[in-house]
């Protein structure tokens, strides 16, 4: 029987001919990632360790933007020990204030992730680099610390759920209606600990911002990673990026796959994930009348420059309903100075919304948009758990930057208007 993309991915870091689903397997690692959150407990960890120093201080990235800029004394605290560290063992990839990013936007975007790649991080969201034809997945911060102290990581092989896209999608469906689909249909489980492979000539049609987006939140299907094949956009986007060499890998025709789905795209329609799971989902015709209170376009699921492009021409020539406070978050500076220079960020301030520095702030109810008790929040983030972005009894809705700009413009949760 043949390997998935994903298969042949491991087998090349394991050293070996072939892998199995189930199999355990020693890996190489390309990369290691941690934030300001997560890395301090790693640190900790590596204390205890009789091998002193990192395995390639090339090959960590360290990037501070949970909490950055500094909210309170223990996000200080946190970031100085990451910084220490950092600077102790010669850190070339670690982003502070002033370089910072969301940082599964800000890795592409320095070329630090490339197809063939494989990659930990000490966040669930590690999961994004798929879209470039990379293995990449989240672990804990006690992975990490072995990660970073041997430069080797311990897998089980997963099995594998193909995903076949056709067709083309219709103006405002983007790649967060795709994935919140999916995720509708076959739940918050339905993908526990596979890889979900995307294929089929649909693709085409999507951007790389849509595939980052697609492939960030494959684990909120349980899945262990997702993963794009590598197209001449996946090829132009590295050329443009980065500087390294990468491998791309190809499924066997043979290869198993425990269940296959298709995915029509030109049959979706905007879609919205009710509390509390990103599966309680509704197309934008059947969410009735939800009034809110906040809007937050943004974070490591949908701040990039395509998503504010989207936000924009849905926001241009209107204004934010009374009452509503509508957040704006470009996920790099790279991304925030080239939104300035397109006038988007104007486009934003004058139909009444804010423009915060990147960071991840509200999304895991850090800072910069906490809600309230009875709050509801229309977010282009990724959970929607209870107490997500604050109080226990506030609501968070998951949609697309269109939906979200619609949503600040009427006060209430709607589709754009062509």
């Amino acid at each position: 029987m043949g390997m998935t993309m994903t298969q042949k991915i491991l087998a090349a870091a394991a050293g070996l001919p072939e892998v199995k689903a189930g199999q355990l397997i020693e890996a190489e690692l390309d990369l290691v990632l941690g934030n300001d959150i997560t890395s301090p407990v790693a640190i900790h960890e590596m204390d205890k360790f009789s091998k002193e120093g990192v395995f390639h201080k090339d090959k960590i990235a360290l990037v501070m933007d949970h909490f950055a800029p500094n909210k309170d004394i223990k996000s200080a605290q946190h970031c100085k020990c990451v910084r220490e560290f950092a600077c102790k063992h010669d850190i070339t990839n670690y982003f502070d204030v002033g370089e910072m990013g969301i940082e599964h936007a800000l890795l592409p975007e320095k070329g630090l992730t490339v197809a063939g790649d494989v990659i930990i991080g000490a966040d669930s969201h590690t999961c994004t680099y798929g879209a470039l034809g990379a293995f990449s997945t989240g672990v804990g911060s006690t992975d990490m610390a072995a990660g970073m102290a041997t430069g080797k990581a311990w897998f089980k092989v997963p099995s594998a759920i193909k995903f076949n896209i056709v067709g083309k999608p219709s103006k405002w469906v983007s790649g967060k209606d795709v994935i919140l689909h999916i995720i509708g249909m076959i739940g918050v489980d339905g993908a526990l600990y596979k890889s979900m492979e995307f294929v089929g000539e649909g693709i085409k049609n999507l951007s790389m911002d849509d595939r980052f987006t697609i492939a960030n939140m494959a684990i909120e299907a349980g899945g262990k990673n997702g993963i794009f094949p590598v197209d001449d956009a996946a090829i132009a986007y590295m050329k443009e990026h980065s500087k390294r060499d990468f491998k791309v890998y190809e499924a066997d025709e043979d290869a198993e796959y425990d269940e296959e789905y298709t995915i029509d795209l030109s049959t979706l329609k905007p879609t919205v994930a009710f509390p509390h799971l990103p599966e309680n989902t509704r197309t934008i015709d059947e969410v009735g009348d939800v009034k809110i209170e906040q809007v937050v376009i943004g974070s490591c699921t949908n701040g990039r420059l395509d998503d504010l492009r989207i936000a924009a021409e849905v926001l241009r020539g209107h204004k934010v309903a009374k009452g509503i406070r509508c957040i704006v978050i470009p996920a790099t500076q790279r991304i925030y100075l080239e939104a300035m220079e397109e006038g988007l960020l104007k486009t934003f301030i004058e139909a009444g919304a804010i423009v915060s520095t990147p960071t991840c702030g509200p999304c895991l109810g850090g800072y910069m948009g906490i809600l309230a008790e009875g709050e509801r929040c229309v977010s282009t983030t990724n959970r929607n758990f209870v107490g997500r972005m604050g109080h226990v009894e506030s609501e968070v809705y998951l949609a697309s930057p269109a939906v979200a700009a619609a949503s600040a413009i009427t006060g209430k949760i709607s589709g754009p208007q062509d």
